[in-house]
């Protein structure tokens, strides 16, 4: 049996709302557990760094007849004597959030792996980095300017409004150039021109779905789509998407071939690609969910098995070093 260490650090109200909804980080943990390595878990508050020593106060996470057991026992956690950390704190990007990436700087690397990396998350913003690969994405715009965003959506046409810190379809538009709203979305999305944003072509056969790929490394393991309700152009969950199963085409492949590569280099292992009309519109890597309690029946596979085979990979990679 495995005897890795492993934490988990989550938002902060994890495990007051979170664990009645099992999700990504529930399904990781309780795979590493059914491993036998001892697993804990910190939520974001109770991260800290004393002097240039990243510590904290970390609960143990145990499971009883597959159940997660509220965690009782806590114990002060020297991040540094772990094997690996999965950072699995959800967005917006606020000044808090990047605090908590500074406080992970401070780990020994060279023998804790820390995925995503910090400075991975830092430098890789989910909306801008598309942007390096400017042949397989919509036409795009990054602009605070209302002037510059409203002449990129007058030759676009059909656009949508992304704020650049957000998630799960929070802040988003679709915006026309006929749009007599388009003043006051523009300038909400702005804050009146103080805050850039992502404007984005709208892909017209969003209607088919928008596919979400987990990409582990250089692999992609698993794809799914989803399908925007009738009312709503956005495909999130949360906003009332439905999960239908797909392939992952020649296509896919050739897109993750493009992107993984650069994610690799700066520090991204885990990231979600979001592709529409087979084009790239997202890559998810602040606390990439995976849909793991839906995709398990609708693919027929145990997706958390593949993602901790492929972290016990780098765990033995770090400790034969």
């Amino acid at each position: 049996m495995s005897k890795h260490k492993i934490a988990f650090i989550l938002d902060r109200n994890y495990f007051s709302t979170q664990y009645l909804e099992p999700d990504t980080s529930f399904f990781l943990m309780k795979e590493c557990c059914l491993r036998g390595m001892a697993v804990y878990a910190i939520t974001a508050d109770n991260l800290f760094l004393n002097g240039n020593k990243p510590e904290a106060i970390a609960y143990r996470i145990k499971f009883n007849n597959f159940n997660l057991e509220l965690p009782a026992s806590i114990e002060k956690l020297s991040l540094n004597e772990l094997d690996m950390i999965l950072f699995r704190v959800n967005p917006p990007i606020t000044m808090n959030y990047i605090f908590l990436l500074n406080i992970l700087d401070y780990i020994d690397q060279s023998k804790v792996l820390v995925i995503n990396s910090p400075s991975g998350i830092k430098k890789v913003n989910e909306k801008l980095y598309i942007n390096n690969f400017a042949d397989i994405t919509p036409k795009s715009l990054v602009s605070s300017n209302l002037k510059v965003i409203k002449d990129f959506i007058k030759e676009i046409k059909k656009t949508v409004i992304k704020p650049l810190n957000n998630y799960g379809g929070n802040g988003i538009f679709y915006l026309k150039s006929d749009d007599k709203n388009q003043n006051s979305i523009i300038e909400t999305a702005t804050n009146s021109g103080e805050t850039p944003v992502l404007i984005q072509e709208y892909l017209d056969r969003v209607y088919l779905g928008d596919k979400r790929i987990v990409l582990l490394g250089k692999e992609p393991i698993a794809a799914i789509v989803r399908i925007p309700p009738k009312d709503d152009f956005r495909a999130n969950m949360c906003r009332g998407g439905k999960l239908q199963p797909c392939e992952i085409t020649d296509q896919d492949r050739e897109i993750c071939k493009k992107v993984s590569n650069r994610l690799i280099n700066d520090g991204i292992f885990f990231a979600g690609l979001d592709i529409i009309d087979n084009k790239l519109t997202e890559i998810n890597v602040t606390s990439p969910g995976f849909f793991i309690r839906k995709i398990n029946p609708l693919l027929n596979i145990r997706l958390e098995e593949k993602i901790v085979d492929y972290m016990e990979s780098f765990i033995r990679e770090i400790k034969d070093d």
